[in-house]
């Protein structure tokens, strides 16, 4: 009964920009990490950038000057802004969330269904 939703993706010409969002929501105690990842046609997917609950933030080395995660923990939200897009940043963009049910309880990871960003020369 927890739900991962990302939203945001589209289609954008080189050097564009793009919004992408993701919250979590349900029976949820707490949630610690959230992130995105990515997957473009024909290879694995790949992590992108993460952002814990305390705020620490880690990025792909290839994205880290042009994209920005953020959170908003009272709504267990994250963001991604996107900018200076480059066609090899073509992907479907999952949201993944690590949540806690209930105290003393483990770490779930949930996942988003997934956004296409498509990006064109």
């Amino acid at each position: 009964q927890v739900q991962v939703v990302g939203s945001g993706g589209g289609l954008v010409q080189s050097g564009g920009s793009l919004r992408l969002s993701c919250a979590a929501s349900g029976s949820i105690f707490n949630v610690n990490d959230m992130g995105w990842y990515r997957q473009a046609p024909g290879k694995q997917r790949e992590f992108v950038a993460s952002v814990t609950r305390g705020g620490r933030i880690n990025y792909e080395e290839s994205v880290k000057e042009r994209f920005t995660i953020s959170r908003n923990n009272a709504q267990n939200t994250i963001w991604l802004q996107m900018d200076k897009l480059k066609p090899e940043d073509t992907a479907v963009y999952y949201c993944k969330a690590m949540v806690a049910h209930e105290w003393h309880s483990g770490w779930n990871a949930y996942w988003g269904q997934g956004t296409q960003v498509t990006v064109s020369s």
